[in-house]
């Protein structure tokens, strides 16, 4: 087996332009997490995948790896879904650009299910609802998970859910770090967008709706990702209290 790691980047996103290089504590959120992603020393290869020379001449500057991508694509999946065409690898990680408080203990958690359950089709890491003010905000996605770990629905909006799917107990927050066997990658990747994929804005809706598995990983803790810009505030003082964090921080701050 070759797992890699390809965090997909681009800078017109919707909710917050140019995020994925916005400094958090001096350092450009794409290097939080690519760095993060390299401290976990398993992953065949690390790889920003962009269609912005912005991203990637940063990247290169910092003696990271790119590959560059059309800039057409909707989402991550797809971006990720061209980038792997040139690379040799068995399975791939999606470590979306907006995690920078991604744990390697957590990589180490997500890997080890891939090593374990090789023949699923993809997998993606899900945690706690924090709090149940989240269960409406938009920029979170949420999920159901089945008693066999399979994520059987994705939404935003908890007030729009049938009755039978309103066990709070049941609901998880989708993180940004999802596996395919890069096979499976490229097959979903040519099916059509579903109707309800279209509606959420949800990727991983495809794989479900077209019967495909779509495993749940439990990461602990649920860690805030950056998806508006106040977002970046929260991070930065996640960062300052926690003893974990700050120890990351410092090793990743001046490497390479």
């Amino acid at each position: 087996m070759k797992i890699v790691a390809i965090i997909p980047a681009h800078l017109n996103s919707i909710r917050f332009p140019k995020k994925i290089i916005y400094p958090i504590l001096g350092l450009p959120m794409i290097e939080h997490v690519r760095r993060r992603a390299l401290l976990f020393e398993d992953f065949n290869e690390v790889i920003v995948a962009t269609c912005d020379e912005k991203i990637s001449n940063l990247v290169k500057k910092f003696g990271g790896k790119t590959i560059m991508t059309s800039n057409n694509h909707k989402n991550g999946t797809s971006r990720v879904a061209e980038a792997i065409q040139k690379i040799d690898c068995s399975h791939v990680v999606l470590l979306q650009g907006d995690e920078p408080l991604i744990l390697p203990n957590q990589l180490k958690v997500f890997y080890n299910n891939i090593i374990n359950n090789p023949g699923y089709d993809s997998w993606n890491a899900t945690g706690k609802i924090e709090s149940f003010d989240d269960l409406d905000k938009y920029s979170i996605v949420k999920c159901i998970v089945s008693n066999s770990r399979n994520i059987t629905k994705c939404f935003r909006y908890y007030k729009n859910l049938p009755d039978k799917f309103k066990d709070k107990s049941e609901i998880r927050k989708i993180l940004g770090l999802i596996a395919y066997q890069k096979d499976f990658l490229d097959k979903i990747n040519n099916k059509p967008e579903t109707n309800m994929e279209k509606k959420e804005l949800i990727e991983q809706i495809r794989i479900i709706e077209n019967g495909y598995n779509l495993i749940s990983v439990s990461i602990f803790p649920t860690l805030p990702s950056v998806n508006e810009p106040n977002d970046v505030k929260i991070v930065e003082d996640y960062i300052s209290q926690n003893k974990e964090q700050q120890e990351i921080f410092n090793s990743i701050l001046y490497s390479k």
